[in-house]
């Protein structure tokens, strides 16, 4: 049976809080495998929602969001959770270590849909078609946090990456950071952005899809 979309968007939210805990729990265990206990230190090395949760960006926007886009019927999602913090210093290898960090979260994503995409094939193959949609939608919500965080801008995981590949300075890139939520702010509105975000989603999950025996259009 087909949830409506108030169902549809609280489901999306519980989804988000616990990919963002996964997320950051990927962070925070790639910089203690990389030498930087800091994460360890702070709590984070946790799968416990409660430490990587931040209630304005995990918590109340995303739900105030969720309830306002259910409305009309189709629900989306916008938000983030506590960044891991780490010492660079504490890398054996700074700047391989810190890409490494910074990809874990996005990595997580990507192993999130693929699990996911296995349930999925489980419960069809159970006969449960009914909840495939559900399923489907989180799978696209991990797949465009993934893709989101990969932008090449500060404090995104893509601007740590692009940082580290573009040999910016710590002093530079901390200047960037200071205007980080302007950045995202241009991104949010960018309308250019957001449709070549939903394509890489789309068409990366379509492809993902395929060795489960699904045809995505």
């Amino acid at each position: 049976m087909e949830t409506g979309p108030l169902l549809q968007g609280l489901l999306l939210f519980v989804g988000f809080v616990a990919f963002v805990a996964l997320h950051e729990f990927a962070h925070a265990w790639t910089a203690v495998r990389c030498g930087d206990d800091t994460p360890k230190l702070q709590g984070r090395l946790t799968l416990d929602p409660l430490a990587h949760i931040e209630l304005i960006g995990t918590i109340i926007l995303p739900l105030g969001v969720t309830l306002l886009t259910a409305m009309s019927g189709h629900p989306t999602m916008f938000g983030w959770g506590r960044p891991v913090e780490v010492n660079l210093n504490n890398f054996r290898r700074r700047r391989l270590d810190d890409i490494l960090v910074s990809a874990a979260g996005p990595a997580m994503n990507l192993l999130i849909v693929i699990v996911l995409l296995g349930i999925m094939k489980i419960v069809e193959m159970a006969g449960g078609e009914s909840h495939l949609d559900s399923l489907f939608k989180l799978a696209r919500l991990s797949l465009f946090l993934c893709f989101f965080n990969l932008l090449p801008i500060p404090p995104l995981d893509g601007g740590h990456i692009m940082r580290n590949l573009a040999g910016i300075s710590d002093e530079a890139y901390r200047v960037m950071s200071q205007y980080s939520f302007i950045f995202l702010l241009l991104v949010m509105r960018s309308q250019t952005v957001g449709v070549f975000i939903s394509v890489a989603t789309d068409s990366a999950l379509s492809l993902l899809a395929l060795p489960f025996g699904w045809r995505l259009s």
